[in-house]
This record gives C-alpha cells, structure tokens and sequence, in this order.
C-alpha cells in the first residue's frame, strides 16, 4: 500500500528587522530563567550576542555565553561545546545565535545535557547508532545571523566525523527549536562570498524539497515509522515556490551589496520559507553529496570565512553538483524541474533537462561561486571516494524522486568537475 499521509511541524515564528532586541521577553514567556546563549567567534566579533545577552539580563534572566563554535562544526567541536555546558548548567533554555553552525551545536548541546550517551550514540546510521532522545529537551530559541541554512526550522544538525572524513548529522523531531527568531538586521553587511553559499543553499533546500519524491509515492508507514522527511507535498511546495520566486528577486542584489535592507529582508524570508519547506519535505542528491564534499576538503580556502582551516562552506558543497543532480532527476518530474527554472529565471526558454542546470549555472558564475568541484580541490581520481560518502547518506537520498545507485552519483561527479 501507498502512503496517504504527510506531516508539517514548524517552530514559532518571529520575523522582522528589530525581532531580536524582543529575546528577553521571548525567553522569559518560555519560562526561562538561567540561559545559554551559543555562538562563534566571528560572530561574537560583531558584538550581536553581546547586545542581545545585555538585552536578556536585562529581562532579569542569567546568561552564559559560549562563543566558541567551530564554522562547519566538527564531532570534536560540538564535544567542546556540550563539555562547557555540562560543566557551566544546569541551563532551562539554550539561545543560538549565529549562522547554522552555532544553531546547529545548540541543538547537539541540548540533546546532550538533557539525555545521556555521546554523540555517537545520536548520530544518523551507519555513522552512528541512530538512538532517540528518552528525556525531553529544553526549548531552545534559534536566532541566525545568516541567510541560508534553515537550521533555526529544521530537526536537524549536522557535523563533520573527522575520524571518519564524513559529514553527517542527527535527525529527531525534538531537535527543532521552539521558536525562530529572524530578524534580517543582524544579516547586513555579510562578505559577497557567505552571502553567496549560504543563499545557495536556501536555494538549494527550495529545489531539492520541490523535487523530493511526492509523499504519496512512499510505502505506507504506521505512526512510529513516519520521519520529518516525508517528501514533496502541498504545503512544503507552497513555501519552495515562495522562496524561489524572492530569490530571483533579490540574490543577485544582495551579493553585489550587503547594505541593500530590502534585498536582506528578502533573502531572510526566503531562507525561512525554504526551512519551512525542506524541513519537511526533505532534501535528496545535492546535499547527499555534499557531506562528502565537505568533509574530505584539502586546502580550500574562501574568502570572506575565517582563516587557517580549509573548508568547504556548507551551501557552497552542496552547490557544487546541483546543475549535475538536477539533470539526473530532470526525467522523474520533469514539469517540476521546468516550474523551478522559470520561477528562478521567468524568461528562459527551453523544455529539456538542460533548462534548470543552465539557470543554475548562470547564477553560479554571476554570484562568484567556484566553477566546479576541480576549483576546489578535487580531481577525477577522487570520485569513488566522494561516491562513498555520498552513498551513506541514504535517509537523504531515499526522498530523491528517482533510484540513486553509486554508478549514477559517479556520473554527477564527474560532470561536476567543470561547470563553465
């Protein structure tokens, strides 16, 4: 039998330029009297958490803050952070401010200081043991200083295994904050290329959660089986649209200047409506892809990302084979892939596999994204092993809306290492 069911969850919502300096009554209504506010460095350096943990005392409430997140979090990173919140708590609520990353390791520092185990025992199988939280979470309010990731929206986290040079994560619906606090102030003035990568992988979340296999595709599942990711439905595609059609607007311009307010706010909604969308709907081949992309990085070193380690940045990794995955996946729904080319660029012409890649291509190119996988640092050699990595991540590629087999990531690779 064919599933007849999908699911929606969403945190609460808070939108709009100024939403931030409204936390310590958000807080305070949750019941929230000792918090743990998580950051990063970088974003510390702006001293936004510091206004907004002022802002906080300033409601009566305590604030601890950790700022030492790890950008494209890592098992030992998020060990550091969960290590400074058992030893500073007990905590009633976890405040993330930043971009995914620091979103991210809040949901793994709340998981672990309200559940017992190690992160191994949370992480998604085969990495890991794929147990569920037994104890609830505390809530945990989510406030990105970026546009792209839709952590603040999603049940997920993810992290690099640096034994194991692969990204994965831990999925649970009690890993969702409980309320998103989006406020497009604190994303003004971003470096061109974060601006780029991280509104990629809005982009990219729109597509992919738009293209997912339909809901009523799967086999049936009773409760216990359902997951957050439940494939393409009708109302994760009425956010996809949404956010496709603000980006066309809006991402060109706010690469090219980080002070436009109306791209910003534009960009912030559509990072939203994204999140809102593949949160539920799930993502498939791109993101698969790009946790090995990620995670087996050379000496890659972008700019506008802090200095020293190489990376990969997260939406850029997924970007890199999009146009590649797209054309994979043109022949499951092809009216699908040609509504999303259109939305993204209403006058292109054409009717085959080729239209949506092309129109990611060219956005690719204008917005200074690397030209493919080999700009990077990857060579052809390295295909098996990036197929590796990529075939691990099967609770993603099982929403794809066609059979993925390693011979055909291979193809995507490889098509990957030159876009232009």
């Amino acid at each position: 039998m064919s599933e007849t069911v999908f699911t929606y969850a969403a945190p609460a919502l808070k939108f709009g330029s100024g939403a931030s300096a409204e936390l310590g009554h958000d807080l305070a209504a949750l019941g929230a009297r000792r918090v743990l506010l998580v950051t990063d460095p970088g974003v510390a350096a702006t001293g936004a958490p510091a206004r907004i943990a002022e802002q906080v005392r300033s409601r009566g409430l305590e604030v601890t803050t950790y700022d030492g997140v790890h950008v494209e979090p890592t098992d030992a990173s998020m060990q550091h952070a969960i290590a400074f919140a058992r030893d500073a708590g007990p905590f009633d609520a976890v405040l993330a401010v930043g971009g995914g990353s620091s979103i991210d390791t809040a949901k793994a520092v709340n998981l672990l200081t309200t559940n017992p185990g190690e992160l191994m025992d949370y992480l998604n199988a085969p990495v890991g043991r794929a147990q569920a939280p037994t104890h609830p979470l505390l809530p945990l309010v989510a406030v990105p200083t970026t546009t792209g990731t839709g952590s603040e929206s999603t049940t997920i986290c993810v992290l690099d295994v640096l034994s194991l040079q692969v990204k994965t994560g831990i999925s649970h619906p009690a890993l969702r904050p409980t309320m998103a606090v989006v406020d497009p102030q604190l994303t003004m003035g971003q470096p061109p290329m974060v601006t780029a990568a991280a509104g990629m992988d809005i982009l990219c979340h729109a597509l992919e959660s738009w293209t997912a296999r339909w809901f009523a595709d799967f086999d049936a599942k009773t409760p216990e089986q359902r997951v957050p990711y439940c494939g393409a439905n009708p109302i994760a595609d009425l956010w996809a649209q949404r956010s496709m059609s603000l980006l066309a607007g809006s991402f060109r311009r706010a690469v090219a200047d980080g002070g436009d307010v109306e791209a910003r706010e534009q960009m912030a909604l559509a990072a939203t409506f994204a999140g809102l969308g593949f949160g539920n709907a799930g993502v498939h081949v791109p993101h698969a892809n790009a946790y090995p992309i990620a995670g087996r990085v050379r000496d890659y070193r972008p700019e506008g990302y802090p200095d020293g380690e190489p990376i990969v940045p997260h939406g850029m990794a997924v970007t890199l084979t999009a146009p590649e995955a797209f054309r994979f996946t043109f022949e499951a729904s092809p009216q699908r892939h040609l509504d999303a080319a259109r939305l993204l660029e209403p006058d292109v012409t054409g009717d085959g596999p080729d239209v949506l890649p092309g129109v990611l291509t060219r956005l690719m190119r204008d917005i200074g994204i690397p030209s493919g996988l080999a700009e990077v640092g990857y060579l052809d050699s390295d295909v098996d092993d990036l197929v590796e990595g990529a075939m691990k991540q099967q609770r993603l590629l099982a929403t794809a809306p066609r059979e993925v087999r390693a011979e055909d990531l291979a193809t995507v690779f490889r098509g990957s290492m030159h876009h232009w």
